[in-house]
């Protein structure tokens, strides 16, 4: 699904299992947002397929947070040149869990290219802030296009929803100022880890007020 001609949605619509939406920023460089679970990662090569691309075509792998639905493929890249990226925090947690990522990340197990902090991040031609928005996870991070006003939440906040606080490392207080942090960003098109894309500002802007007014309530 095309959003810009420069952002690309693989948006997982299937109900009967669990695993995240994937995007691909592309100029320059090609980046990869959260690829997702392993044994489904067939789906995320037949997109890449249709922009005539495989994964040998990616130059940057971007993990949101470290959940299996979102970071397990990341095994699908070990044999590429791509760099793999995940926060510092979020790095930290991985070792910590280590015993129940094992198989998750194969027997090779998962050492990043790049630990990212909060702050600029310049890939080719894209520069984008890394958004350090704990609460979901301790080391999860939204990515921020200013350029294109694009904002990638990973499981911060969904269309009418956020992300779990009862997964290990999980803090409801962190997750609700970490939406407000994000709200104060200005975001036109607001793409989640699950669910559906939300387009324009004023969209972008009482989605987030509505998840504070409902939500906030119950973490």
């Amino acid at each position: 699904m095309e959003i810009t001609d420069r952002i690309f949605a693989f948006p997982w619509l299937d109900p009967a299992a669990n695993n995240c939406n994937t995007y691909l920023l592309r100029s320059e460089k090609r980046i990869l947002v959260d690829p997702g679970h392993h044994h489904l990662f067939q789906y995320v090569e037949d997109h890449l397929a249709g922009l005539s691309l495989s994964v040998r075509d990616i130059d940057v792998v971007i993990i949101t947070h470290a959940h299996p639905d979102h970071m397990e493929s990341v095994r699908q890249f070990m044999e590429t040149s791509a760099l793999i990226a995940v926060h510092q925090l979020e790095m930290e947690f991985v070792r910590e869990m280590a015993p129940h990522y094992a198989e998750t990340l194969g027997k090779r197990g998962f050492e990043p290219h790049l630990l990212l902090q909060e702050g600029d991040l310049r890939i080719g031609d894209i520069a984008l802030q890394v958004v350090h928005t704990p609460g979901h996870s301790p080391g999860s991070i939204c990515l921020y296009w200013p350029e294109e006003k694009a904002l990638f939440t990973g499981d911060l906040i969904f269309n009418q929803g956020i992300g779990r606080t009862d997964l290990p490392g999980g803090n409801g207080q962190a997750l609700k100022s970490s939406v407000r942090k994000a709200s104060a960003l200005d975001v036109e098109i607001l793409l989640p880890g699950h669910g559906d894309v939300i387009s324009g500002r004023d969209a972008v802007r009482k989605n987030f007020e509505d998840v504070e007014n409902f939500w906030f309530a119950y973490i």
